[in-house]
Formats: structure tokens, sequence, C-alpha cells
């Protein structure tokens, strides 16, 4: 068996997002806490989490990722978009405590031109802050990216110069395939596939790998474009998903499809050819 889902909306209730799964087929699923555009939420009420953390227990369904939202940088340089994001942050993992969601992904975001070890600082400094602001039992997922200018965490290393900083016990990786083949991962078979684990176990220890994004990829390896394809139809391709859904490191984790929807495939088609591929 493996667990697999999708990212579904919040649209209606959060509660809804769990009706929303479950017609998907899903095992486990991934939400936005609040509208992913802006920087003003609503803080949750207890009607809200109750009637979340109801519908998920009576649905069997887990574990639930969280995403941050878009706007938060805590690599920025501008020290309003930078005081926002701490906060953001903190709130986002308060909100997954109150919610019963183990797991907070987010973006490493850009240094804007100054610098990669600038950008790394204020990264961490933010994440100490807002860990410190939200005890608790969440783990904040790192998600490696597509290796884009002024990006962070484009690579294996760079992620292990953040986690080195960062308390282990709160702190992981979350895995996106798009991401990793993007910035120069090969994945497209088995050979490749054990290579770039192998790469990462080096650098981060497979250990601290916690959520798999389970995307194919419109662009070619190293092309550094982040643009998310249906399993087994872009680039990486189907025999690249076979051979990674074949490591049992991978296949233990929660599976999270974040692929388009359109004429060809929507998620219930994506999350049916990934258990396929998977040979479940």
């Amino acid at each position: 068996m493996i667990r697999a889902g999708c990212h579904v909306s919040i649209a209606g209730s959060l509660a809804d997002a769990v009706g929303r799964a479950e017609e998907r087929g899903c095992d486990c699923f991934q939400i936005f806490s609040r509208n992913p555009r802006g920087w003003r939420f609503k803080d949750l009420t207890d009607a809200e989490t109750d009637g979340f953390k109801g519908r998920l227990a009576a649905s069997g369904l887990g574990p639930v990722v969280d995403h941050m939202p878009y706007l938060p940088n805590l690599a920025s340089p501008k020290e309003e978009v930078y005081e926002k994001s701490v906060e953001t942050l903190t709130a986002e993992l308060n909100r997954c405590e109150a919610l019963g969601i183990p797991f907070l992904v987010m973006h490493l975001g850009s240094h804007l031109g100054t610098g990669i070890e600038v950008g790394r600082e204020r990264l961490i400094d933010g994440i100490l802050q807002a860990l410190a602001a939200a005890p608790g039992g969440v783990r904040l997922l790192l998600e490696n990216t597509a290796g884009t200018k002024n990006g962070l965490g484009g690579t294996f290393e760079e992620i292990a110069l953040l986690l080195d900083a960062l308390p282990e016990e709160r702190t992981a990786v979350c895995f996106d395939t798009c991401h990793a083949f993007a910035a120069g991962y090969d994945l497209r078979d088995a050979a490749a596939v054990g290579e770039t684990l192998d790469l990462f176990d080096g650098a981060l220890g497979l250990e601290r790998l916690h959520v798999v994004h389970c995307n194919d990829c419109k662009g070619a390896l190293g092309s550094h474009l982040d643009r998310h394809e249906h399993i087994g139809l872009g680039a990486i391709g189907e025999d690249g998903f076979v051979a990674l859904l074949a490591v049992p490191a991978i296949r233990r984790l929660p599976l999270i499809c974040e692929t388009p929807v359109d004429e060809r495939r929507d998620d219930t088609g994506n999350i049916r050819r990934l258990r396929e591929l998977a040979g479940v």
C-alpha cells in the first residue's frame, strides 16, 4: 500500500476540504489553511477547528499537509516583507497545531540579489523566530526548489546548511520531484533515481524526508522551469515514477500530487496513475 493524495481547496470551509479529498480518492491530502494569495486572514474559530478535526477523524484520511501561502519570503532584504513573512509563518504553525495538522511545507524564498549567504542567514533567523513563538509538535518541512535565479534550496547541500542551523525535532524536508528534476537531479530511470536519492541521503539523510510532492515536469532536466505536469506525461516520465515508487523509503511517505487539472486528466486520474505506477 501507499498513501497517495493531492492538494484540495478549502472553499466553503476547512471541513469541506476533507470531503473533496474523499471524492478524489485520497489517502492523504494537502491544503492551504487560508487564502494563499494575501497577507490578511481571519483567526480560526472553535467551530472551524472542531468541524475540521471531526470530519477528518470520521474520514480516516491522513496525514494532512498544510502549505504556506505564496507571498511570504523569509530570505527577503525588504524589512516589511520579512516581518510579515515571519508573522505569517508563526501564525501558520499555530493554525496547524490548532487543526491537528502535523506538517507545514514552506518554500525557501529569494534573496533578491543580496547574495545566498545573506538570504540564508535571514531565512534561518526568521524560522527560528517563528518556531520559538509557536511551540508545539508541528514539523516544518523545507521544500527543495527548481534552482531559479536568487532562489534558495535548489541543491540538497543548500538545504543541509539550513537544517544544520535549525532544531532537528521541528524541521525536515519535503521533496518535490518536478523541482528536483528542473534543478538538475535526474529521475528518469532506476539508475538516475538511485543516484539522486544517494545524493539526497549523503547531504541530508533519507530519514529527514517526511513528504513527497509527486509532480512530473514540463521542462527539461536542469531547465530551472517550475512547471508541473501530469504524472508520467512530462520529462520525468512513467519509467521514472515506477523507479521512484519502488524505493521503500519513498513508498512509506505521504505522496501528494500538485498536478494540473485539464482535459487530459484530473486529480482523481493522477492519483490513480500514481497508484498504478506503484503497482497497487
